[in-house]
């Protein structure tokens, strides 16, 4: 018989599903803090899986897909157990901000520590508790604040055939070769022998109806692939049926050569070729407008949301693979981090 799952503290039965509150701490007026997991533990025996979102509180896409699955799945009918955890960074969600109250980033502070600083113990309680106990985790982001993300998957797939099998499974759009940031949960995540993709689309502080369906979709696919649900006999597998994401190995940031308002027609996932004119960035106090290149070939995979720059600021996000590149290189080429889900602000 198959043995109940234990999270802090409370065992979960075969076939059961529970809300288990892991506290955190208490607020200065003394209320308490708590991580709240939704834990579908399987009748059947399988692999364990973590589904998180909000690490950074202002990244709320990733709340509404967890919630959503959870309204389409039953554990009596789940192989395996899946830890859902719809907001990791309680404080930056109560607050909408992207951090902690003490200005740190929670994606920076892994593998943490039991007596360091708050981002240190959240971070450290959220490693022990929920993913050193599962095989494979899926982590949802969204574009920071006045950016918007093409529905991608993030991980270092090119040494690791297993992360792209499951990135492939998840069936977004496109799937970014992205490397492991110190500090950063997929760093820890990987050093504990568990493989996690990082889901980014949409933008901070909204909703993001197409954002959020594609989220929905690709977690089933991964659970699908990893046999966690079982198809109806004579149905074809949702997996099946799912488009094969381009893979992008390179990104870089178009920047702005001049301050003033910024006017473009292209919109995440659009192609765009060497020398195409992608916007226009205009004076608002003459009649003039500088044209603004695309330099290479490639995928929109993000864009700014604000109309306003500065001389420098990131306007489109570019992807490009040796398949797509005018002039390709075997290696990895990194003109420009594409930020969001592990952005670095010094």
């Amino acid at each position: 018989m198959r043995q109940p799952f234990v999270v802090g503290g409370l065992a979960v039965k075969p076939g059961e599903r529970r809300l288990v509150d892991l506290p955190i701490s208490k607020l200065s007026n003394h209320a308490p803090v708590t991580l709240p997991v939704h834990v579908l533990h399987g009748a059947q025996p399988g692999p364990t899986m973590f589904v998180s979102a909000a690490i950074h509180g202002d990244e709320l896409n990733g709340v509404e897909i967890i919630r959503r699955l959870l309204r389409t799945l039953n554990s009596q009918s789940i192989n395996g157990t899946l830890l859902c955890v719809p907001v990791v960074n309680v404080f930056g969600f109560i607050s909408r901000s992207r951090y902690l109250p003490d200005r740190r980033d929670l994606n920076r502070s892994f593998p943490g520590s039991a007596t360091g600083s708050l981002a240190a113990r959240l971070a450290h309680l959220f490693l022990s508790e929920i993913v050193k106990r599962s095989q494979v985790g899926i982590d949802l982001h969204t574009a920071a604040i006045h950016r918007i993300n093409l529905p991608q998957i993030r991980c270092v797939f090119r040494k690791r055939p297993r992360v792209q099998e499951l990135g492939r499974a998840f069936g977004a759009e496109v799937m970014l070769e992205s490397p492991e940031r110190p500090g950063s949960l997929r760093e820890a995540a990987r050093a504990a022998g568990v493989d996690v993709l990082s889901y980014e689309g949409g933008e901070g502080l909204r909703f993001d109806e197409f954002a959020i369906r594609a989220g929905v979709d690709g977690i089933t696919g991964v659970m699908l692939k990893m046999e966690m649900l079982d198809v109806a006999e004579g149905v074809e597998p949702l997996a099946a049926e799912r488009r094969v994401p381009v893979l992008i190995n390179a990104s870089s940031w178009l920047r702005s050569p001049e301050g003033g308002v910024f006017r473009t027609t292209k919109r995440i996932g659009d192609g765009v070729s060497v020398g195409e004119v992608v916007g226009h960035v205009a004076n608002p106090y003459e009649d003039t407008a500088v044209e603004v290149r695309s330099p290479r070939r490639g995928i929109i995979i993000g864009r700014t949301t604000l109309p306003i720059v500065n001389m420098g600021d990131a306007l489109l996000n570019i992807g490009w693979s040796e398949e797509l590149s005018d002039r390709a290189s075997p290696e990895r080429e990194v003109l420009d981090e594409p930020f969001d889900e592990d952005e670095v602000v010094d």
